[in-house]
Parts: structure tokens; C-alpha cells; sequence
């Protein structure tokens, strides 16, 4: 799906239709345009909170505040998922750089997660040696093989 919307968009910039900022504009934003990322976030913001500063703006379908696993305390950023994308538009305009709890948030539209490592697994020493079984390998030697 995301290679048949690159696809449209270069032949909708090519033929004129679409400048280059709109089509990195369309690919950017594609499946998660109405959730925003908000960084900057007091360590003591909860998500009520957060959701009641946002809320002003438009119908606030979810609000999520990373914490640490360990400390269970807030890293300092979270999303906010709007009803619609001219809701999110309207409140990262009215909000990015304003004071929320006595620090200026940055707000801005949720990037796709990246995956890193290509879902191989993580090594763990060095790798298992590769027997490979040949015609030649049958015939028994004198020599004792190393283990």
C-alpha cells in the first residue's frame, strides 16, 4: 500500500498536479494523520489533563503519556488521536510551542514506527558451524575428528 501511494504521487508531481511538498506531504501523513506526538510534556501532565488541553479543539479519540517501566514515571511526551484530520490540524497550530503546566510543548503530526533489526533475531555468541555433507566425507579416515 505505501508503494502504490509513492507510485500515485510521483505521477501526479510528474503530470503537474501536485507540487513536491504535497506528495511528501501525503506520504508522510498517510494512516496516521490524525494522531498527533506531543513532546515537551511536565512530568506531572496525566493523561486527563492532557486530554482537557486538547479537547478545545475537536473530538479526542485516545490519549496515551509513554511512561518508563521501570520507574513507572512519564518520559516526557505522548499522542493524542483526534476524530478527524482538520481537528489535529487546528490544535497543532493553536498548541505547538504554548505553555502546558509550566513548559512549552512541541506538537506535531505522529510519525509511523520504524521497526529496527528486520525481525532477526539478536545473536547471542558466535554462530553454529555449518556441517555440509558431501560423497567425499563418507570414506572413513585414519584421523580422529576435532570436536
Amino acid at each position: 500500500m505505501a508503494a502504490l501511494a509513492r507510485i500515485v504521487g510521483c505521477h501526479l508531481k510528474s503530470a503537474g498536479l501536485i507540487n513536491s511538498s504535497a506528495s511528501c506531504f501525503f506520504t508522510q501523513r498517510r494512516g496516521v494523520a490524525s494522531k498527533l506526538f506531543v513532546g515537551g510534556l511536565s512530568f506531572c501532565t496525566t493523561e486527563q489533563g492532557l486530554s482537557e488541553a486538547f479537547s478545545q479543539f475537536g473530538q479526542v479519540v485516545e490519549v496515551q503519556i509513554i511512561m518508563d517501566r521501570v520507574s513507572d514515571k512519564s518520559k516526557g511526551f505522548g499522542f493524542v488521536t483526534f476524530a478527524s484530520d482538520d481537528e489535529a490540524q487546528k490544535a497543532l497550530t493553536e498548541l505547538n510551542g504554548r505553555q502546558l503546566n509550566g513548559r512549552a510543548i512541541y506538537v506535531d503530526f505522529a510519525k509511523t514506527k520504524q521497526s529496527f533489526g528486520g525481525g532477526f533475531p539478536i545473536a547471542r555468541g558466535p554462530p553454529e558451524p555449518v556441517i555440509v555433507s558431501t560423497e567425499t566425507e563418507t570414506v572413513k579416515s585414519d584421523k580422529p575428528k576435532r570436536k
